[in-house]
């Protein structure tokens, strides 16, 4: 079994399985070119080339990308990046992308292979996305970079309204299409090992790559590292006593052929849950039980419910206390799996539903696992915990120079004892732009010039860093913020600017100045 166990920058980008690329081939041959079953993407599509030439003609219309006008900056002979990203899944493209529109260079670094991006081609296991297809995504409301543009020039308006949801690996050709097209620097194999926020106004990254370990400056760090972007996956004490080649967490790269004959348990009830068990019934497994703590599976999505334009842009201006309590509800509620997601497991008989069946403890005996629920106890030969992420500063050694020193929910606000909950009071508060505070002023110089943009922002700016449906507005807050934040660092600069200013509009040949009128007589 492969695990991974690399936790630097985001979980997605890891090195690609072997099951990764399997699945991407198997994804790619199983998809005909058809009407109904398009295949992943044509590249030489005569439709996409028309696109691409729509997608320029826009820019061109709308004046963008902005002209050059931030200041280069070097330091010690060495240039100075204006903005790295640490991470190129979703997140890090749109951020990016929004940064070069408005003028602003930004670099991308991520440790996975070219294409490998963000979970979809490596961790992500399920069928199709469960956004609905006609969500605009990180198009930055240019309507020539959507998803469904990308896909109608290739595969036709019927191809359109015959798909159900976006399949998963065609959403990955899509966002690679998206940074070819909009020539974005993302730097592939590049893995951020440490970040180190400085008094002088620079950030400095130690990066590892193909070429060695250097270190580079930049004026600031935007973290797009995913759902577990400042942390990890949340596993209950009782795994970490268990053999590690014996469990896995969802989100681990894993070769899950290797399930084949055996009894496995999977911990959990939401997407990943019933995507890793259906993987595993999928590929072979004697029995799979889902262990299941609730009574009943979450029916509703209540996240859906609240999404509408007045949360993306009015949740940053609330107060702490509705803040907190609208993402408490939503944490406490739980979103439910995918119907088709829980379809795709319940198909096999060998599949097991377990409600009300909380895990108490585990231990290995005899060459299995003996599990301890509420409902008795369950003699398994692997287990997969699908149990969520959290932030921990202490899985992320990347972080260490200055994770003691940020500010989070727990400083800035005290929940009531019913409505307490670990993952809002361990989520960083953030300023307008998404950067870091000091929890004591003065103790970690820079650390404002560190964004988070990805999950753990939530509480503090809505959902607006990681999921598909605002994941635009959230790019362009990002870009809008850090703008403002350069203009006014470099006032002088801007100053000297407009005083050298000298191209002019009239040229003095416009007129004839009159003659001195004639004294009177």
């Amino acid at each position: 079994m492969m695990m991974h166990t690399n936790l630097v920058n985001s979980r997605a980008t890891g090195p690609v399985c072997r099951q990764a690329r399997q699945d991407d081939r198997s994804m790619t041959s199983s998809l005909s070119s058809g009407p109904s079953e398009p295949g992943l993407s044509n590249p030489l599509s005569p439709g996409l080339t028309a696109l691409e030439a729509r997608l320029r003609q826009d820019l061109s219309w709308l004046e963008l990308p902005a002209r050059p006008w931030m200041p280069q900056r070097a330091h010690d002979g060495e240039p100075v990046l204006d903005v790295a990203i640490a991470g190129g899944g979703m997140a890090g493209l749109a951020a990016c992308a929004a940064l070069k529109l408005i003028g602003i260079r930004a670099t991308i670094f991520d440790r996975a292979p070219a294409g490998y991006e963000g979970p979809w081609a490596t961790t992500a296991r399920m069928e199709t996305l469960r956004s609905p297809k006609q969500l605009t995504g990180p198009s930055l409301d240019l309507p020539a970079l959507t998803f469904r543009a990308w896909f109608e020039a290739q595969f036709g308006v019927a191809a359109w309204d015959a798909l159900d949801k976006i399949p998963r690996l065609q959403w990955m050709e899509y966002l690679r299409w998206y940074r070819r097209v909009l020539e974005l620097d993302l730097r592939s194999r590049h893995d951020v090992l440490a970040v180190l926020p400085r008094a002088d106004g620079l950030v400095g990254l130690d990066v590892e790559s193909p070429d060695g370990r250097s270190r580079l400056l930049a004026r600031r760090l935007v973290l797009a590292t995913g759902r577990d972007g400042l942390g990890g996956p949340s596993v209950p004490d009782f795994l970490r006593r268990l053999p590690r080649e014996r469990w896995a967490h969802s989100s681990d790269e894993m070769d899950y052929d290797e399930l084949a004959g055996k009894r496995v348990a999977v911990i959990g009830a939401g997407s990943s849950a019933m995507d890793s068990a259906a993987t595993a019934l999928e590929a072979g497994a004697a029995q799979v039980d889902l262990l299941i703590r609730r009574p009943d599976i979450p029916r509703v999505n209540k996240s859906k419910g609240a999404n509408n334009p007045g949360m993306t842009f009015g949740h940053v201006n609330l107060p702490d206390e509705w803040k907190w309590r609208f993402r408490h509800y939503i944490n406490v509620e739980q979103v439910p799996p995918p119907r088709g997601s829980t379809l795709r497991v319940s198909r096999f008989p060998n599949a097991r539903f377990n409600l009300g069946c909380a895990v108490l403890d585990a231990k290995a005996a005899g060459g299995e696992l003996q599990i301890v629920t509420t409902r008795g106890r369950f003699d398994v030969d692997f287990l997969i915990a699908s149990t969520g992420f959290g932030v921990d500063w202490q899985a992320r050694p990347e972080f260490a120079a200055f994770a003691p020193h940020v500010r989070v929910w727990a400083d800035r606000y005290r929940a009531r004892p019913s409505e307490k909950d670990h993952e809002l009071a361990d989520s960083p508060d953030l300023g307008a732009a998404f950067e870091l505070q000091e929890k004591v002023h003065g103790d970690c110089p820079g650390l404002w010039r560190i964004h988070c943009f990805c999950h753990p922002a939530t509480l503090s700016h809505g959902p607006i860093s990681g999921d598909i449906p605002a994941i635009s507005d959230g790019a362009n807050r990002l870009a809008q913020g850090i703008a403002g934040l350069f203009y006014v660092e470099d006032i002088e600069y801007h100053y000297a600017h407009l005083q050298a200013y000298a191209e002019p509009e009239l040229f003095g040949d416009e007129w004839l100045p009159a003659e001195p009128p004639r004294s009177a007589a």
